[in-house]
């Protein structure tokens, strides 16, 4: 049985609250970082061992099992030292440390993101939906993910508040998203409807379908290709056992002439 967090599905709570002039000037700076530094290239990793490396998403939708979520609720009680039911950002980015390869920047950058309200402080339903984006990350799930939640994926993406998400919100998170370069060219030129450089959430809903199919026809492929090496293993198997029955049948003239004498 799978267990998501109602609130979810309510993650409309309004980027907006980051229009504070100091939250605006360090999202700027951010941005600038991302670019320079090539951050969207980045190949964010779970470290072995680690207690996130032992959940389990679930690849159709995406989610945590029951148990999953109860053993993750009572990891965040031990993360939150301070007995408040939040995480501040010294200790989120120790987590995010101890439990992936992401660098300080980006542990930054993804708790600014999570961070609506700007109060220095992120609760448990963002600690839940970050979990199951790092796991669909490193389960090469992302697609399936963004498809499955395209709501509360837009609007993290969504940092003005504005229902409209532009290239640069893109780059500034593709670490966690892989979406690659190309893939971001075809979709501002194939789904920006309206024409101007931005999508609003019908148009993001429309990538994340086309990316679900072009997905699932790569699955199809790969799964072809695993039957047909397959299928030419037990061709070469077969041969190794037709040819070894040969060589260890006896020799019947041999024996021909012993039954003559």
């Amino acid at each position: 049985m799978d267990c998501f967090p109602p609130c979810f599905k309510t993650f409309a709570i309004r980027a907006s609250l980051f229009q504070h002039s100091s939250s605006e000037a360090e999202f700027s700076l951010q941005l600038q970082a991302a670019r320079a530094f090539g951050l969207k290239s980045a190949r964010m990793k779970l470290k072995e061992g680690s207690f996130l490396w032992y959940l389990y998403l679930d690849k159709l939708y995406c989610l945590l099992s029951v148990r999953n979520v109860k053993a993750l609720v009572d990891y965040f009680h031990l993360l939150d030292v301070h007995r408040k039911n939040t995480l501040n950002d010294v200790l989120f980015y120790h987590f995010l440390h101890h439990v992936t390869t992401l660098k300080r920047r980006q542990i930054n950058i993804v708790f600014n993101m999570l961070d609506w309200s700007a109060m220095g402080e992120i609760g448990f339903d963002q600690f839940y939906m970050l979990v199951c984006i790092l796991l669909a990350r490193e389960n090469q799930l992302e697609e399936q993910f963004i498809f499955r939640h395209s709501r509360p994926v837009f609007e993290l993406l969504d940092l003005d508040g504005e229902l409209k998400i532009g290239a640069d919100n893109f780059h500034m998170y593709n670490f966690l998203f892989n979406i690659k370069r190309q893939e971001l060219r075809e979709l501002y030129h194939d789904f920006d409807i309206t024409g101007d450089r931005l999508l609003n959430y019908k148009e993001f809903k429309l990538f994340t379908m086309f990316s679900m199919d072009k997905y699932q026809e790569r699955q199809k492929a790969e799964k072809e290709k695993e039957k047909d090496k397959d299928k030419d293993k037990d061709k070469v198997l077969l041969k190794k056992k037709r040819s070894h029955q040969v060589n260890m049948s006896p020799n019947t003239s041999f024996w021909n002439k012993w039954i003559r004498k």
